[in-house]
């Protein structure tokens, strides 16, 4: 076999303003994550069944790659995050106080 008739593949694509797993509905951003939290790429396969251990190590690699782009998209979202948090804490102050006393109830029965 020839390395030229080696094709390379995608793992990662942009869509949307985002990134995905290539030919899927999983965001980069949960790969990346799960492995910033110190998942294995087995533990990450096991939690998105949908992808493959290639896949997974294509995602590692792009974002090692990448590693700035992406930490740059993360923190860009994580913005966007807050500020939707806090425009629905504006509009619906009630349900947000709702939200806050459940979640105090469940730490503290925890």
């Amino acid at each position: 076999m020839n390395l030229a008739s080696i094709s390379t593949k995608q793992y990662v694509e942009q869509r949307d303003k985002g990134y995905w797993i290539a030919g899927t509905r999983i965001s980069l951003d949960s790969v990346v994550y799960s492995f910033l939290n110190g998942e294995s790429p087995e533990g990450i396969v096991q939690n998105f069944p949908l992808l493959s251990l290639e896949q997974v190590y294509g995602v590692i690699t792009f974002y090692l790659a990448n590693q700035e782009l992406v930490d740059a998209y993360l923190k860009e979202d994580e913005a966007e995050f807050r500020r939707l948090q806090e425009a629905c804490r504006e509009k619906n102050p009630l349900l947000y106080q709702k939200l806050k006393a459940a979640q105090a109830q469940k730490n503290s029965a925890a």
